[in-house]
């Protein structure tokens, strides 16, 4: 089973660039460990030794990714990411003990921590709803992206329209989040839960708009027409004016 990660780790070291690594550590705020693989390379190894390993028992595949995560490279953890998530229809309850400390001890950044909690997070959720209250107990931790995954969890869920209250309460549990990648995973939430619930997520949005960051606010509007955009962006002296002007669009 070792002899697989070393296999993928060695792999991804001779396919390491400086250019590519340099190139994509622009993308993050924090010092990121990277080999350099451009992700088009990191996904074909990804299905070639899943290929090897995908007969093996969950608890095995589960292993490998802890081993893919302890490496700290971040081309590893998309693999284990997409392994893990592999095994979405085998997951049980007693698993999310697992991926929440997979969080708390491995993720160092919002590319990890977004495709982990879309994906796995967000499938089991979907399985077993009622550990959505789980997510609310992780808005709480001092580990920003245990905060981040408590909203990102729910993207994919909200996508269909599902655990809209879940959304609104983990959005006002961390509304006064000072860490930009929590005000900006909380933004994308709301965002993506207004697709099918416009009105709702507007008027949660009008209600705190005199609190939240305007990070997480620009992102909770983005896709909204332009007339509701103007209502939660206008400063206090203006929203009367501007909600008029909007009611007669």
């Amino acid at each position: 089973m070792k002899t697989v990660v070393a296999k993928i780790s060695a792999e991804l070291e001779q396919l390491a660039d400086e250019k590519t690594r340099l190139g994509s550590q622009r993308f993050f705020k924090e010092e990121i460990r990277l080999h350099g693989v451009k992700s088009a390379m990191v996904q074909s190894i990804d299905r070639t030794y899943f290929k090897k390993i995908k007969t093996h028992s969950k608890e095995e595949i589960f292993k490998l990714c802890e081993e893919l995560w302890q490496t700290g490279y971040f081309e590893e953890s998309i693999i284990a990411c997409n392994w893990a998530c592999s095994q979405s229809k085998q997951f049980k309850p007693s698993d999310f003990d697992l991926f929440e400390r997979w969080i708390d001890t491995y993720i160092t950044n919002w590319a990890s921590c977004d495709t982990f909690c879309n994906h796995t997070m967000g499938a089991f959720i979907e399985l077993y709803p009622h550990y959505a209250h789980k997510l609310k107990q992780m808005a709480k931790s001092d580990n920003r992206w245990m905060r981040r995954a408590a909203a990102v969890s729910l993207i994919v869920p909200a996508r269909k329209g599902l655990f809209l209250n879940d959304c609104l309460e983990i959005a006002e549990l961390l509304l006064n989040d000072n860490d930009d990648m929590v005000q900006k995973g909380y933004g994308w939430l709301l965002k993506v839960a207004a697709d099918k619930h416009q009105q709702v997520v507007l008027n949660f949005v009008l209600a705190r708009k005199e609190s939240m960051p305007r990070t997480a606010l620009r992102y909770a509007i983005e896709k909204m027409p332009a007339e509701l955009k103007a209502m939660a962006m206008a400063k206090p002296k203006t929203r009367k004016a501007v909600a008029v002007r909007a009611r007669s669009l």
